[in-house]
């Protein structure tokens, strides 16, 4: 009868705790993927303690809202990764403003390479005259100002893409004001083809592309086109703070920290050219309006987003020791940045992981 009461309890313990998710073993180490080859490793949802039928429903959701990619590691292995609409594993989409997160990392590089310092005059690197301003309003505008999205000009001109000195109008003093605007962020391209001496593409496949095994990968006109999994490769760096596989491609730790962290007091969830989750409000592109709350309310608190027109997405939750990565087309309206594609996919898969 003790015998029996024993595997009793133990048969209780076990089936109670069988939903519970695996820590991931310290010894195990994270897990890099050769920078060559088709080789992946993978580890199964029930290897985790996950649940395989409710990753299938985040899975599916995702695939009802024209995802063409969708890849989740856990500790650099891949645990599910699926293709709809005629993708591969090697087809190459654009990533919208998801690559803005590249560039706020690849400027990380560069201050660490002492070729420009983010306190510097943009002027410095783009020339006197670079806007319409006066001089003195144009020389408040720092390479900060870029990323954070406080530069001070007019986000509501006709082509926020515009580049040229007469689509870069004074609206307030830079630092003064938080606005989602492309061109002071694409100028960063330029910013750092003019510092390093070499085109953008050629210093973006030196410093990051060929060091994370990215051939696919390649900026036209302004904007990045990856694979799937070469995204989850960048999550994959900056889930590491800017190391892959023992080599720190950015070791300034400051920087990652100030990039990952809330950058300036208008927007709490922004930090350079990243969002944050987890903050107590946040702002979104094409308003001035400051809501309460979380950006992704169903999300870890500590989840970092690259995040890009049409629900182009990088997630990256420490916490978790996760990348995500939804590539495809607008999950519904036409959005830049966040959306509610974001909550309600990580409400079904928060369910799956069981936390």
């Amino acid at each position: 009868m003790h015998k029996i009461r024993i595997v009793l309890i133990f048969f209780i313990f076990i089936t109670g705790c069988k939903k519970a998710p695996v820590p991931i073993s310290v010894s195990e180490g994270y897990y890099f993927p050769p920078l060559t080859g088709e080789i992946w490793d993978g580890k199964s949802p029930a290897q985790l303690g996950w649940d395989t039928m409710k990753l299938n429903e985040a899975f599916n959701y995702a695939g009802s809202k024209s995802t063409y990619g969708l890849i989740v590691l856990q500790n650099g292995k891949i645990v599910k990764e699926q293709y709809w609409n005629n993708w591969t594993k090697d087809t190459r989409y654009y990533i919208a403003s998801a690559g803005k997160s590249v560039v706020a990392f690849l400027m990380g590089i560069a201050q660490q390479e002492n070729l420009l310092n983010i306190n510097d005059k943009s002027s410095q690197y783009l020339g006197l005259g670079w806007t319409s301003l006066s001089p003195d309003k144009e020389n408040l505008i720092t390479l900060r100002h870029q990323l954070t999205m406080t530069t001070g000009l007019d986000d509501g001109v006709s082509n926020n893409n515009c580049t040229d000195d007469t689509c870069l109008i004074y609206k307030a003093d830079a630092g003064s004001r938080w606005a989602y605007h492309n061109a002071p962020y694409l100028l960063l391209q330029s910013v750092l083809s003019n510092a390093s001496g070499k085109t953008f593409n050629q210093y973006s496949k030196e410093k990051l592309f060929d060091k994370l095994g990215m051939p696919k990968s390649l900026w036209y006109n302004g904007t990045m086109w990856c694979t799937t999994r070469e995204a989850a490769r960048f999550g994959s760096l900056i889930l590491n703070k800017g190391n892959w596989n023992g080599i720190d491609l950015l070791n300034d730790q400051n920087y990652f920290d100030a990039m990952t962290n809330t950058s300036q007091t208008y927007n709490s969830s922004y930090g350079y050219l990243w969002w944050l989750n987890g903050k107590t409000s946040f702002m979104v592109p094409t308003s001035q309006l400051v809501f309460q709350g979380p950006l992704v309310p169903d999300a870890p608190a500590d989840m970092i987003m690259a995040l890009g027109k049409d629900d182009k997405k990088i997630y990256v939750v420490p916490s978790l020791n996760l990348v995500a990565v939804r590539l495809g087309d607008a999950a519904e309206n036409v959005t830049l940045g966040p959306s509610s594609f974001d909550n309600e996919f990580w409400r079904r898969l928060k369910l799956a992981i069981g936390y």
